[in-house]
């Protein structure tokens, strides 16, 4: 046993030399010139870094490239980012502050009610420029290079001059198409928030404002559930001696998708006269005022409420009158909000 033991003793002796000399052939072979592991790592830094101003540059490239839409029948090009934008009424207000675009702004006007309390910071550091539309020496005074107007009225004889007077005076200019279209739908709204979102480069935030906005409808849409019957809708905007009453416009389009159908949807007209008749005729279900204007929501209620005609009619009878403020049914930010109201107005069991 003790032979044996100094014979396996001096075989691995032996055999841990060989080793020891096959491992320094192995280093000496591979330390050079191949990069041990850390010099790898720091060569891989060295073409991330050398990629990245290549990338930044090439979003940059991106941004200076000029901006070519269709608006108002008129192809416009924006050569760079607007940088001294006003708005014209409430609802692209809003639009330009959702986009955090609040510091590009160097006037508005135009409210209908109370700016959304999530924009209310932003839009009291924006000067306001009129009540109402400005003049054109008041617009000009505020230097601006960019014009965006809700509705066509914005850029008519009351309103601060032409597209193409703005365009001559070197200033470019939008206006909102879902807004002045008949039938708009929810995705043109989207559309034109993505068009601003072109415009001034950040594409990026609009479209995760629309993604945000889609997400909230769907919940609404989904408490909503199927509706096998719906209600009949009258929309009371304004009138005495007749109604002025939505048509075939956006807020028809929220009714439909909040289960509700629009008594006047087959008017093609965004909005009309009709009488009080044939209001009766079509029998609502329940009645939407819309919150604005000189007459309080107080007035147009009482008005409802008291008017002979009306007294046979359904949502008078049961007293089904729902309140929408005109921002909330501007072709906006505010959709979630406008189809919440509606969906809840209308079918008030299904949210409880």
């Amino acid at each position: 046993m003790k032979t044996s033991t100094k014979k396996w003793n001096r075989l691995c002796k032996g055999g841990w030399v060989g080793l020891l000399l096959l491992l320094m052939v192995l280093v000496s072979a591979c330390g050079s010139p191949a990069s041990t592991g850390h010099e790898a790592v720091q060569k891989q830094g060295k073409v991330q870094q050398s990629q990245a101003p290549a990338t930044e540059q090439q979003a940059q490239t991106e941004v200076d490239q000029p901006v070519t839409l269709k608006n108002n029948d008129r192809e416009i090009t924006y050569p760079e980012a607007p940088k001294r934008a006003v708005t014209l009424n409430q609802h692209v207000t809003e639009v330009m502050l959702a986009l955090g675009l609040g510091d590009k702004m160097v006037g508005t006007s135009y409210l209908d009610d109370q700016i959304l309390p999530e924009l209310k910071e932003a839009y009291d550091k924006v000067p306001v420029l009129s009540d109402k539309y400005p003049s054109k020496e008041v617009l000009m005074a505020a230097e601006p290079d960019f014009v965006y107007a809700g509705w066509k009225s914005g850029f008519g004889d009351k309103g601060v001059g032409t597209m193409e007077e703005l365009e001559k005076a070197g200033i470019k200019s939008y206006l909102h198409e879902s807004s002045n279209k008949p039938g708009p739908t929810v995705d043109d709204v989207f559309t034109d928030i993505q068009n601003i979102g072109r415009i001034f480069r950040v594409e990026d935030r609009a479209n995760e404002l629309v993604v945000e906005m889609k997400t909230e409808m769907e919940q609404t849409t989904s408490k909503l559930g199927t509706v096998d019957k719906p209600v009949k809708v009258f929309v009371y905007d304004s009138g005495e001696e007749q109604a002025f009453t939505a048509a075939n416009n956006y807020l028809t389009t929220l009714i439909k998708m909040a289960g509700g159908k629009n008594i006047f949807d087959d008017i093609q007209k965004g909005w009309a006269d009709v009488s009080w008749e044939e209001v009766v005729n079509r029998n609502p279900d329940v009645i939407i005022i819309v919150d604005y204007g000189d007459k309080s929501l107080d007035q147009k209620r009482a008005l409802l409420l008291n008017k002979r005609e009306l007294a046979n009619v359904s949502a008078i009878q049961n007293k089904r009158l729902m309140v929408l403020p005109l921002s909330a049914a501007a072709e906006g930010v505010r959709a979630p909000i406008a189809l919440k109201i509606l969906a809840e107005g209308l079918y008030p069991e299904k949210f409880k």
